[in-house]
């Protein structure tokens, strides 16, 4: 193990205590964190990322099976990535959006060509919260309708409409910003709110429900129907057989835009360039963003139909952001499509998903009392955790807090202990580590989540 690098570019051993402490008080001092009690946290200091890995202070070693905030798809410290932004800082920094910009418009021009049929442009933001705000201008703009549909159990970010169209705990306390959202059900086999029996059936039950919402709001009202292609934070859902193709037919029926949120979804994390390509559809309008360059440089962006993109042929789009497509972040998206073509990044998500996580996640689940059900698709996979597997009873409440957090949290520190950093999130321990990660590491942070399970099967009944 190597030591770390500090702001001044100082080589510094592990154990550093001074250094440590600085770092933990500037930030309890001077640092104010989301979705956070500012005196009720302790934020864990961090010195070096390398690949699947990132290392505190301490030298203490963490294997990142939640690639951060899902959006680490090629990992700490990636060379190429690097490599692109060092480069790129050193001929031209930064330029206006409304300059042509090279590393820019060939980023524009590999998404294009490796998104849907009829793509036709991309909007550039500064991250996903953004890109999904833009994509509802664009369709509310192109379509003259302003009502949108989103789901409840979904997360679009947290500026003022994706917070409202966000279906879970985090929208409550932000009031309803934009009172032109309405959310719906949509599939979730295991909990299904249809009485569906099979996939299949809770498929055609939320189909027929999402059509009912939409005659009761009007159709000629709706601009466009969103959702999270693979819903990521609130449990990885599948979405089942038929689904989405349902849902692209309804939103033809009615003449209502198809967005697709690949936030967290898209370049390669379910096995394909964007998760909609795994369901045979073709939506209106793709937000991305996290994956597109691993986040070293924050960038997302929404990928244009032609016909929308031709709605403003003639007439001016009324949005803009200082930053869009921004060179930095843009030559390390264009590195990033180069080293998925040299590392084969797609094809060995598809292998590592089908061949390794799969099969250990049914062993687990026939091992452990506590495991629901897993469920999941390339590097994206969910263990929902129960007290009783008969009534599927979750092994915390919803939204859970405090004292009735306590089960899954103890998980949680289990997994830490044995070195392992998780995806965390309500009763699920979901996994999804950098598609770089080797077979080797992979297999040793399943066999810390098998071992966490032991506690979870202690509150099992």
């Amino acid at each position: 193990m190597s030591d770390y690098t500090d702001l001044n570019g100082t080589a510094q051993a592990f154990g550093d205590t001074d250094a440590q402490r600085e770092v933990r008080a500037n930030d309890r001092q001077y640092v104010f964190h989301s979705w956070s009690a500012q005196g009720q946290i302790n934020p864990l200091p961090i010195a070096k990322g390398e690949g699947a890995r990132f290392w505190d202070y301490d030298g203490t070693e963490y294997l990142d099976f939640s690639s951060q905030l899902v959006n680490l798809n090629l990992g700490h410290q990636h060379p190429g990535l690097v490599k692109a932004i060092q480069d790129q800082a050193g001929r031209m920094a930064t330029i206006q959006p409304a300059m042509a910009n090279d590393v820019r418009g060939e980023l524009a021009k590999r998404i294009v060509e490796h998104s849907f049929e009829g793509a036709r442009s991309v909007f550039f933001t500064n991250g996903g919260a953004e890109a999904i705000e833009y994509a509802v201008r664009l369709a509310r703009q192109s379509s003259g309708k302003r009502k949108i549909l989103s789901r409840y159990r979904s997360y679009h970010g947290s500026t003022a409409t994706a917070i409202t169209m966000t279906g879970e705990p985090r929208r409550w306390a932000n009031d309803v910003i934009d009172g032109e959202v309405v959310h719906f059900f949509g599939p979730y086999a295991y909990r299904s709110a249809f009485w569906a029996s099979t996939p299949e059936e809770e498929a055609e039950r939320a189909l027929a429900h999402l059509e009912q919402q939409i005659q009761l709001e009007g159709a000629s009202t709706i601009a466009a129907i969103v959702l999270e292609t693979v819903t990521g934070t609130n449990g990885v859902l599948v979405p089942p057989p038929g689904y989405l193709p349902g849902v692209r037919a309804l939103c033809d029926k009615y003449g209502i835009l198809m967005i697709c949120d690949e936030v967290m979804v898209g370049f390669g994390r379910t096995g394909e360039w964007f998760a909609y390509q795994g369901f045979g559809v073709t939506p209106d309008l793709v937000t991305f963003a996290k994956g597109v360059n691993s986040g070293y440089v924050p960038l997302g962006g929404v990928v244009i139909s032609e016909k929308i993109h031709d709605a403003f042929a003639d007439r001016v789009f009324p949005g803009g952001l200082t930053y869009s497509g921004h060179p930095l972040a843009c030559a390390a998206g264009v590195a990033t499509f180069d080293i998925f073509e040299e590392e084969g990044i797609i094809e060995r998500v598809r292998d590592l998903g089908s061949r390794v996580v799969e099969p250990r996640l049914r062993e687990m689940a026939a091992k452990h009392p506590s495991v629901g059900e897993y469920r999941g698709k390339g590097l994206f996979w969910a263990l929902e955790l129960v007290l009783d597997r008969e009534t599927r009873e979750p092994l915390v409440p919803f939204n859970a807090a405090g004292e009735a957090a306590a089960p899954f949290n103890a998980v949680v520190a289990a997994c830490k202990a044995a070195g392992l950093w998780p995806f965390a999130a309500g009763n699920r321990l979901q996994i999804a580590p950098p598609l770089i990660i080797s077979e080797e590491d992979l297999v040793k942070g399943l066999d810390i989540i098998d071992a966490a399970l032991d506690v979870a099967d202690g509150y099992t009944r």
